[in-house]
C-alpha cells in the first residue's frame, strides 16, 4: 500500500526514478481497485436498471491517468531512457511488448542523469 501512496503523493512528478517494485505494486493496486470497482458498477447498473453503468470505474481511471503516466515515465527514468520510450506502445502488435519488456528490467544500479538510485539515502 505504502508504494500506491507514494505515486499518488508524486501525482504529477515526471522527473526522478520509481523502482520496479514501487511501479509494479501500483499496476498491481490498481488492477485490484479497477476490478472491485467494476463489479460494484454492475451491481448498481442492475440495482437502477441500466445495463452500462460506469460511473465509479470511469472515474477511478481518469483519477489515476496522470499517476499512472508520471510512474511509468519515472520507470523508464529508473533504467536510463527517457519517457518518451512509453509512446512505443502506440506501436500496433510489437509496441506493448516493447514496452512491457522495458517495465520488468531491472534498474541501472547508481546514479543516472534522472537522479539517484530509488531507496538509495543521497547523503
Amino acid at each position: 500500500m505504502k508504494w500506491y501512496l507514494a505515486v499518488l503523493k508524486q501525482y504529477a512528478t515526471f522527473s526522478g526514478r520509481a523502482s520496479r517494485s514501487e511501479y509494479w505494486f501500483f499496476v498491481l493496486f490498481s488492477i485490484i481497485a479497477s476490478l472491485v470497482l467494476t463489479v460494484i458498477d454492475v451491481v448498481i447498473g442492475k440495482i437502477i436498471n441500466i445495463e452500462a453503468f460506469v460511473g465509479l470505474s470511469a472515474l477511478y481511471t481518469l483519477a489515476v491517468l496522470i499517476p499512472s503516466i508520471a510512474v511509468g515515465v519515472r520507470r523508464m527514468h529508473d533504467q536510463g531512457k527517457s519517457g518518451f520510450y512509453l509512446l512505443l506502445a502506440l506501436v500496433p502488435c510489437v509496441g506493448g511488448f516493447l514496452v512491457l519488456y522495458f517495465l520488468v528490467q531491472p534498474s541501472t544500479p547508481g546514479d543516472n542523469e534522472y537522479g539517484a538510485e530509488p531507496g538509495s539515502d543521497p547523503a
